[in-house]
């Protein structure tokens, strides 16, 4: 998760806030672009091991203290799934990494910071050599396919074939691009389903990646469920970017209709699934075709226990010790 310098350190428009109050980087910025217009400069960058503090503090601060990005990365590889509806997705050990311009006095740096945060961690400095920053944050990343027509593509970057359904998504705190097995799971479900047409609910949306594949699949309509502000904000910006806002309703509210849904996606977490079940089989109308993903393959059967009442279903697919769910209600 990489954020950019706010806005009004730059005598622009200063961003909006989330309803948390956090600050929302312009939608389209390159997280490690230069802002003094020349595109290879060096930067000074500042690490911090925080462990399982709040990583918060360490951003406000580093902001304050005349960063252009700050960005948040595993300590320890672990993986951060779409998360359950309200959830945080952070991982348990966070570094945080901010870089300075590269004339930064570095023993000035250091000691406003200690007095920023008392008790914070000894940062490391390095001088990172002329690169082109706007295109570094994407070297590790390609568009992906998923089915046979789903593409996830970053940056701009074109999708391979005549029939190619592109999504534009950048990585970052998206709480889903495509690049972790369950979110993989559920794309490739979704392509090959009849979309066109159906009502289509995503349930514990995130970046609103399933929201945006139903919708450029020809759903008329899909209702993108979560109640983290973040995931909101992100699900609205990814909608409009993908030209498919208009047909996609982003609510905090979980309430759902009954009977009005065809086709049901959530990849949330074993737990929440389990919960969740009587309201998911309300919602389904019958014969509507259910997904969900976000649990291990050892909790496959105690969520299948709980939706066998009202759906046949069964594990369908597997990856990486992930699998995914589908099944179809019954009539009542």
């Amino acid at each position: 998760m990489t954020r950019a310098a706010p806005a009004h350190r730059r005598g622009q428009t200063p961003p909006a806030k989330t309803p948390a109050g956090r600050l929302q980087p312009p939608h389209d910025a390159h997280p490690l672009k230069n802002e003094r217009g020349s595109r290879h400069v060096p930067h000074l960058q500042l690490t911090i091991d925080i462990g399982a503090r709040n990583p918060e503090p360490y951003e406000d601060a580093l902001f304050e203290l005349g960063a252009v990005s700050v960005t948040l990365e595993d300590a320890a590889d672990d993986p951060v799934l779409e998360p359950a509806p309200g959830a945080t997705p952070l991982w348990p050990t966070v570094v945080v990494k901010a870089l300075f311009d590269a004339d930064t006095d570095i023993e000035g740096l250091q000691a406003e910071l200690a007095a920023a945060l008392p008790g914070s961690p000894l940062p490391r400095f390095e001088t990172l050599a002329d690169k082109a920053w706007e295109r570094e944050w994407l070297k590790d990343f390609r568009p992906m396919r998923f089915g046979r027509r789903l593409w996830v593509c970053p940056g701009g970057m074109p999708a391979d074939g005549p029939d190619a359904i592109r999504i534009e998504l950048d990585p970052g705190l998206a709480f889903g691009t495509g690049t972790h097995p369950t979110t993989a799971l559920c794309l490739e479900w979704l392509d090959g389903q009849d979309v066109a047409g159906r009502r289509v609910v995503d349930y514990g949306c995130g970046s609103g990646i399933l929201a945006i594949a139903a919708a450029k699949l020809g759903a008329a309509a899909v209702r993108a469920v979560d109640i983290d502000p973040q995931a909101l904000l992100a699900t609205r910006g990814n909608a409009a970017r993908n030209d498919v806002a208009g047909r996609i309703t982003v609510t905090e509210n979980p309430a759902l209709g009954t009977g009005s849904a065809d086709l049901l996606l959530a990849n949330i977490l074993a737990g929440p699934l389990v919960e969740l079940a009587p309201r998911f089989a309300r919602a389904l109308q019958p014969a509507g075709r259910l997904a969900l993903s976000g649990l291990l393959a050892e909790q496959a059967g105690t969520v299948t226990a709980a939706y066998r009442p009202w759906f046949d279903i069964a594990t369908t697919a597997t990856r990486d010790g992930w699998v995914l769910l589908a099944g179809q209600r019954r009539a009542a």
